[in-house]
């Protein structure tokens, strides 16, 4: 398993937080969402999928990985 942190704007309330998480499931990686830091922590195998999915999958969302 690999861990990145990602620098994630747009980010204010539990639902962001929610569907982040929620996104990042659906393409195989687990995270957890620092609102105050604007920060998201994944975890991932990069054997399934990569850290461009998984920042697509987070704009996907609506919010901008920076």
């Amino acid at each position: 398993m690999k861990q990145s942190v990602l620098k994630v704007e747009g980010m204010s309330c539990g639902h962001c937080v929610s569907a982040i998480e929620k996104a990042l499931v659906q393409v195989g990686a687990s995270g957890k969402v620092d609102l105050a830091g604007k920060k998201v922590a994944v975890d991932y195998d990069e054997s399934k999928v990569s850290l461009g999915a998984i920042k697509a999958a987070i704009e996907d969302q609506g919010y901008d990985v920076v």
